[in-house]
């Protein structure tokens, strides 16, 4: 099983980890393409004004791109511990136990716009790059949807068995999951006390967080959907194929006084 996240644009500083190793990070083959990021990166942040306009930094956010000039010798953490918001907030993965870890060092991908897909425990710097970051301010520099799309998806069309992807719309482009049984994109679904059923956005990433904490602490390398799904209406969550044909997962949660709450009245459908 693979579950796909995506980053967060707000990253923690600092680390006790020896600066970035491209050799020891997952997915190897994605190491030429990393190279190319991290010397455009390098070389438009030798100019902070072009590394601002080209960022869309705000004046306060101009020393983002001294994080992006230190990216080869700055401490690292692992990917989990480095990317923060809303999502990983509700992952808390400082809080998993050792086994949560360690299985999810295994299961859990991150789609970096940096690094291309890394893996939970691999080693990285604070950064500041988005999905849509330009690369340069020049015309004909390939942006990083065509520099990541062909090489993560290729990694992806390789991958057996279930795949859930969590990523937002941007970042699935970045690394498009293969078109077959068992590649899964995942939706997150709001019902209300009417019984009515509708996107879920403001608590989106705080759900799929959540969902991710739920499947790491279960610890099951679950080999198909249909064991997923199993285990889904065991631990009585309320997951199902989408009835549209698109292969998607819907994840349909309970609103509770506007907010999704803690885990219980989140994810299970009898905590409404």
């Amino acid at each position: 099983m693979l579950i796909l996240l995506p980053p967060s644009e707000t990253k923690r500083d600092g680390g006790v980890g020896a600066p970035l190793d491209l050799e020891l990070l997952s997915h190897p083959s994605l190491t030429s393409v990393r190279r190319e990021v991290i010397d455009a990166v390098l070389t438009l942040s030798a100019d902070r004004d072009a590394a601002v306009r080209a960022l869309k930094l705000g004046p306060k956010q101009a020393g983002e791109v001294d994080r992006n000039r230190a990216i080869l010798t700055s401490p690292t953490m692992s990917a989990l511990e480095r990317y923060t918001g809303v999502l990983y907030d509700a992952l808390a993965p400082q809080t998993l136990a050792p086994e949560a870890l360690g299985f999810a060092a295994s299961t859990v991908a991150v789609q970096s716009a940096l690094l291309g897909l890394v893996g939970a425990a691999d080693l990285i710097p604070a950064y500041r790059l988005s999905f849509d970051s330009r690369l340069s301010l020049e015309r004909g520099v390939p942006s990083l949807k065509r520099r990541w799309a062909p090489t993560s998806g290729a990694v992806l069309e390789e991958r057996d068995g279930l795949i859930l992807d969590l990523r937002s719309e941007g970042y699935t482009a970045l690394g498009p999951i293969p078109r077959r049984r068992g590649a899964h994109y995942v939706r997150v679904l709001a019902r209300d006390e009417s019984g009515d059923v509708r996107a879920l956005n403001h608590f989106n990433k705080q759900a799929k967080g959540l969902l991710t904490r739920a499947l790491v602490e279960a610890g099951i390398d679950f080999a198909t959907t249909a064991d997923l799904l199993d285990w889904a209406a065991t631990e009585r969550y309320e997951l199902a194929e989408a009835a549209d044909g698109s292969g998607d997962l819907e994840l349909v949660v309970p609103e509770v006084a506007g907010s999704p709450g803690r885990l219980m009245a989140v994810l299970r459908s009898d905590a409404a």
